[in-house]
Formats: C-alpha cells, structure tokens, sequence
C-alpha cells in the first residue's frame, strides 16, 4: 500500500486555495437548503454529498479534459469543481425542473445527486470528449456504477494500443484518459464492486477508484460489511509488487486532510495516466453531518461519541483550521467567503424554484381561465366548475398535473356539454398532454437520425454459385467483413478469443485482426457487459457476449438500469450503442436451453430484443446494429450453428429491419405467431396440418423490441380470424406479450371468430435431453393438437375429437 510522503508547500496558489474552500462552502450550504426544501415540500427527496467536500476538491483539481466520471450520488462537489454543475442547476435537479437547459443532467428524470455531462449534441451526434470534462449519467443501485467504469478505461487502453483508432481524436488522446470511479465504502459489499477490481487489474487499465468510507451503510457500521472493517487492507493482496507489475496502487488518506488528500490525488493520477495501472484511494476518516438522505436522522443509530467527533473532523472546518493555521488565509477571508457561499446559494435557489415553477404557474392560470369560461357557459352542474377551478387556486405549490386533473375532472362533469368553452378546454388539454408526453415520455430509444428504425433496409444478394455452409460460417463471415470495415468494432466475451467462441462465429479472427479487437474475458459477465457499455460511451462499438442466454441473469440488472434506460434517463444527452450477443432457446439441459424472454422483455425497455430464426437473419441485424446508436440484445439459436444456410454474396452489407415480421408461409384457417427456434417446429406442424385440411400461416416476428410495427400480424387475422401465440417462454412470458400487442394494442380481436390461444414451454426450467426437451418444450404434436382442437371448436364435423 503507497504511502505520499507529505509536502509542506503545495503547487497550488493563495487563490486556487481559497477557490477550492469557496466551492466546500457552496457545497455544503446547497446540501443544508436541500435537505429544508424537501422538508418544505418543494422537493420530494434529498441525498447531498455533505461531508464528501474537500476530498472530492482535491480529486477535482487533477481530472483533466477527456476525463470520464463513473460515480455515484454523493459528488456535487466534484462536479461544482470541474465546472459541470452549478448551483442553480443543482437545485433545478432537487426540484425536478424538465427544462434540459436548466437541469442538464436529467432534465428532471433522475433524483438529486445524478450527474452526467451531454455527450450528444441536439441531433443525438457525439460531441468532442477530448475538449471537455465527462461524467457519465449515475445509476442509484449501489455498485452499478462499477461495470461501466471497467469499459470507460479499457477504451484508454484500445485508443493507447491500437494504431487504427489514433485518428480519433475526438474520442482520445493516445488513451491518456483516466476513468474516475466514486464509491461508498458500503458499496464495495456488492459482488459487482469486486468483480470490477478484478476485471481492471486483469485488463490493466486506467481506473481509478475512490472509495469514500464515512464508517457507516446507511445505518449499518462498517464492522458489518468489511472485512476487517477497510476495503484497503482486504484487498491489500491486488497491490503490484514492483513498477511494471500486474496489480493496483493502493493509498489511503483522511478525508479531512486537504494537503494530503492533493499528494496524493497528484501522484496516483500520473501513475494511473501515464502507465495505466488502476489506482484504488481509500478516503477514510469522512464524516455525514445530515446522515443518509431525508428519510432519517444519523442521530439514532450514532453514538454521541461518534457524533462529537464527526462536528470536529468535518473535513470543511479542518480545512479551514489548515489555512489558518499555514498562514494561507486569516478568519476575516473565511468569514468573508462562508457568507458569500451562503448568500449566492441562497440566490441560486431563488432562481431555480423561480424557473421551475415559472412555466407550472402558465399551465395553472390558463386552466384558471378555462375552467371560468367553461362554468359561464353551462346552465346546469355550473356550480361543480366552480368548485373544481376554486381548488385549483388554492393549490400551494402547484404541480403540471394539477392542472390537468382539474380539467379531466371538469370535462367529465361537462360530459353533455357542446359549448366552445369545452372545445377550448378540451383543446389546451391535448396539447398540454402532449407537452407533457415529450417532457417524460421521449428518448426511451434513439430520437436521431442515426436510429435503427430508420436504417436502410439492403435485401441479401444470393447468386446461382451461392454456397450453402453452415450458420456458423455465415456470422464468421459477416463478422469478418465488419471488422475490416470499422475500426472502432471489438467483440469480447467468455472464449469469443483464441477459440472464436464456442460455436466458433469468431473462428480465426483473432489471427487476423488481432487481440484487441477479438478478446477473451474471464467469467465475469456483469463486467463484460459494463466493458462494453463504458466502451461504447466513449465512441466505440463493442459487442459482448454472453455465452448462453441463462448467464444474462448475471448482468440483467446493469443492463436493465444502466443501457436500457441511459436515453430516457438523460433526455437524449448520453448513448451506448453496445451490442449483447447471447444464444439459447432449444439445445439440452437445464442451463443451455433457456428462453425467458419475458423477464428480458419487461427489464430491457430501450433496448432492442432480436430473436432471428437463423444465422442470415442474425447477420442482417448485426449489420444494421452496426450502422445505428443504439443498444440492442440479439439472442441467436443455440441449435442452428451446424444447420445449413446459402452465403449471400453481399454478406457484410444486408440488414434485416427491425419490428418487420416475415409470413414464412401462407395460410388461410389459422395465424401461428412466434420467433427464433420454434420457426421450424411450428412450420414442421404446420405441414402435418395441411395433410388433414388445416391451412396455417405462419410468421415469424423476427423482433420482440419493437414489435410488428405495420401491425402486419393484424392483417393476417382479417383473412384467417384465428390465432396461436406459440414460444419456448413460461407461460404468460413472451407469449403473453404478443398476444396483448396484437389483440389490444393492434385491435386485432375485432377479426377473431375464436378464442386466441398461447402455448408455450412448462413452467419448470427444461430437463435434460431429447426427451427432457419434448416433455418440457412444445413440440410439433404440441402445436398440431392445439391448432386442431381450436379448428374443432368451430368445426367438429370436419374435425372429429383425436381422442
């Protein structure tokens, strides 16, 4: 463990001093007026970095443009000091302003203390990150903030040691950036924390981890969740033995030192930066004068011990006793800049409840005066608008949705009415809903130009020579064809390397393009998923892989909370186009065999979810993947790797689109919906149904997200009236999910003359085998039976009972 030999003079000047303790002050007379406005009721809940000050000042100062953050909600500070944040907008984020100008991280979509810098410019384009200071958008699950920080400084390392991303200066500098990685000491408990030390000690990678330990988790001391009480010592074993060596710099410091929290923050980023080794500093010795958050009160679980010396070793009143006492400032500058900091904090307060409220307040006066003239115009229940729009007024504080609950309440009591008071009011309802649906719910995909849903579609070329190989050879050879195309593309996984993974899609190209650019992992998929994300936000385009679909459990929560809502989180501010490779559906076993797609459906809303019947189908959504911005799981059939396929000659350029299903056979009696490896069960019994006169359609829907954008399965219902939604799901998995897309969402129901059926897989996970998979999976009979027992309910006549 390094230890920074104490320096009495510091680099830094008079001026530079006093600015830093200038900042602590805003700081921490933001963190005291957010915790009273969210008392007040102007704010629903506060988490401020009080007590984090000084250390995160002394970080600050050596964070350089092209730096990237990767935090967690306790930094403001930090952000106050490499000027991505100010007060005001602070306080616009604690009042959840939805202006992007006044509330930049978030546009009021994440709670207090969620951070992150616009990396997009207005049309969804990347802007310049060398130029800048970065912070990527901060997720509150503890930990999670860990993965994405292992692929912000792997990008260093490809943009260091890879000569064909040199020209990307708008991304790097010769990798010289340092990912800086925030941390609660209660936080390191998680596996993910652990994982991620491990995978950047491995990967050697510019990383450095601050670890902020104030002694507590929540309520919870540090004697129960570390052991021996120090994240540090436990993991004093990853500390390099020599310069040069694999491993970690390791230093500890007191949070309250501001000296020497500056030595050491200068010597551990220049060592981080320069020979990129991870860097882990253990702030210790940190105090929380409000405790957790809002919610409570520190004072019932600290003791008075703990309490007297927390108000001593605040690190601002240390840090003030140190400028005093080194001659550096006198009382009277300090006095003069504490009630400075207090005064503008309580003018940027002013002005951002000033601004949030100014547009709330048109919205509230303008259904005042609506509602007037619609009670004027009414002869009777005149009275009850009267009441509604009194209410209204005497709202303290009003919210957006005050206003349009009194005017939905009003337009019910109004219901018989055909006044023009009601047409304008019912007018300034639409279109301040609609104000409202862009203000909350836009940018959960891509709003660019650059989207998967405007790509070109390029149809496969097949010419009269077209080979037929297997499916594995035809991804090889898309693969091969995007590699050499694109520079910025690497894939990573679990043997994806020197085997080309174990279906061998990435076979041989190791040997050609190298080991950066086709890369084994450890088995660690949370961080491989987290490599790719940081990866990709830096302008990069990974694809990871997950090496079976029921391994995506381990990286579910970092891909649900971290790329699946990154668009939506910052308004359209930040992207990571990364793409998840995985395979399952049909093979053997209970662990190899899997298909929850419901679950993975319902986590991964902005995410696209594609599940190709076979190779070609998966090489055309890789090959439009790769020309979008965005994030999309494509899960490819475990059992179709040695199944034969033609080549198209156009391998590396056609796209398959998305949400656009494909009818792979015509029918007149039934529809049959499904997807990935039931396609060829489902077109199996399809055949055994024509023999005794039942014509199915069916369709393949190719995409789960988006679904049948044209809403063409609808179209199939008009000719047939009836429909089976069939999968190797649970039940009321994905199944489920079609059926409500087509029968609610498309109104399809309006051309059924049956019921709508679903089959699916047991509920169990599938048991072992061919006959595991035939007793725990639908099969061909599975379909025939319910397809003709649907057809017998309507016909028993033509269809006599089977048994």
């Amino acid at each position: 463990m390094q230890t920074v030999e104490r320096i009495n003079q510091l680099s830094l000047t008079k001026e530079e001093m006093l600015q830093d303790y200038r900042i602590a002050c805003e700081s921490r007379q933001a963190s005291l007026a957010g915790r009273k406005e969210v008392f007040m009721g102007k704010a629903k809940f506060g988490i401020f970095g009080d007590g984090k000050e000084v250390a995160q000042l002394a970080m600050a100062r050596f964070f350089k443009a092209g730096d990237f953050r990767s935090g967690y909600y306790r930094d403001q500070t930090f952000m106050l000091a490499i000027g991505q944040l100010t007060v005001q907008q602070f306080f616009a984020q604690l009042y959840a302003h939805t202006d992007v100008e006044q509330e930049p991280s978030t546009a009021g979509r994440s709670m207090t203390g969620h951070f992150g810098t616009r990396l997009l410019d207005e049309e969804g384009k990347w802007k310049p990150q060398t130029t800048s200071k970065n912070s990527t958008a901060d997720i509150s699950p503890t930990g999670a903030q860990m993965p994405r920080l292992v692929g912000l400084a792997y990008a260093s390392k490809l943009y260091r040691e890879n000569p064909d991303l040199h020209p990307f200066t708008d991304f790097s500098i010769n990798g010289n950036e340092i990912a800086f990685g925030t941390i609660g000491n209660a936080s390191t408990s998680e596996g993910v924390f652990f994982e991620a030390i491990n995978a950047a000690g491995v990967l050697q990678v510019p990383m450095l981890v601050s670890v902020w330990d104030d002694g507590y988790g929540i309520s919870v001391p540090a004697k129960y969740q570390t052991t021996k009480s120090s994240i540090s010592e436990i993991l004093a074993g990853f500390q390099r033995n020599e310069p040069g060596g694999q491993g970690y710099e390791i230093f500890k410091v007191k949070g309250w030192d501001y000296a020497a929290l500056c030595e050491v923050y200068n010597v551990a980023t220049q060592v981080c930066r320069e020979q990129h080794v991870p860097v882990l500093v253990h702030v210790e010795e940190m105090t929380q004068p409000q405790g957790h958050s809002t919610s409570g009160s520190h004072e019932r679980y600290k003791s008075k011990e703990r309490l007297a010396w927390e108000e001593e070793y605040d690190c601002i009143k240390q840090m003030r006793n140190w400028l005093i006492e080194n001659e550096y400032a006198t009382h009277a500058e300090l006095n003069q800049i504490e009630a400075e900091a207090k005064e503008a904090v309580k003018e940027a307060r002013t002005a951002a409840w000033k601004s949030f409220t100014e547009g709330m307040e048109q919205d509230h006066n303008q259904c005042l005066v609506l509602l007037e003239k619609l009670s004027e115009s009414m002869d009777q229940n005149a009275s009850a608008i009267i009441t509604i729009k009194e209410e209204l007024s005497k709202t303290i504080n009003p919210l957006r949705s005050d206003a349009l609950k009194a005017a939905r309440k009003a337009l019910r009591v109004a219901r018989n009415e055909k006044s023009g008071a009601k047409r304008d009011l019912v007018k300034w309802l639409e279109t301040v809903q609609g104000e409202n649906a862009e203000r909350y719910n836009s940018f959960l995909y891509s709003q660019s130009d650059e989207s998967a849903l405007v790509a070109e579609e390029v149809l496969a070329d097949y010419q009269e020579d077209s080979p037929v190989v297997d499916g594995r050879e035809v991804l090889q050879a898309c693969f091969d064809a995007a590699l050499a195309r694109e520079p910025r593309l690497f894939a990573i996984g679990e043997d994806v390397g020197k085997i080309g993974d174990v279906n061998q899609a990435f076979a041989g190209l190791q040997d050609k393009y190298g080991e950066l650019r086709v890369t084994d992992t450890g088995i660690r998929e949370c961080t491989i998923i987290g490599q790719g994300i940081g990866a990709s936000l830096r302008g990069l385009r990974p694809i990871a892989e997950i090496q079976y679909l029921d391994y995506l459990l381990y990286a579910i929560q970092i891909l649900s909370d971290d790329v699946a809502s990154l668009q939506y989180r910052t308004k359209g501010g930040q992207k990571a186009p990364l793409i998840v490779r995985t395979r399952g559906h049909r093979l053997e076993g209970v662990w190899h065999s899997g298909s929850p797609m419901g679950m993975i459906l319902n986590s991964l809303r902005g995410m696209h979810v594609l599940v190709p019947r076979n190779m070609t189908q998966a090489a055309g959504f890789y090959n439009l993947l790769l020309k979008s911005d965005e994030p999309a799981l494509v899960v490819e059939c475990l059992n179709g790797y040695r199944l034969k396929e033609r080549m198209p000659a156009n391998i590396g350029e056609f796209t398959v689109p998305l949400g656009q299903p494909e009818i792979l056979r015509t029918g007149t009696d039934i529809t049959i919906v499904t997807y990935g490896s039931m396609c060829r069960v489902v077109l199996e019994a399809a055949e055994q149904l024509q023999a005794v006169g039942i014509s199915a359609e069916v369709i393949d829907v190719q995409t789960l997200l988006p679904f049948d954008l044209n809403h063409s399965i609808a179209d199939s219902l008009r000719k047939t009236n009836r429909v089976l939604f069939t999968d190797e799901d649970v039940s009321g998995g994905a199944t489920a999910f079609m059926l409500q897309r087509v029968i609610d969402e498309q109104e399809a129901w309006r051309f059924l003359d049956s019921k709508p059926a679903t089959l699916s897989a047991h509920d169990h996970r599938p048991s072992y085998s061919t006959d595991g998979d035939y007793f725990s999976k639908p099969n061909a009979d599975d379909v025939f039976e319910t397809v003709y027992a649907m057809m017998r309910e309507s016909n028993p006549e033509a269809f006599p009972s089977l048994f």
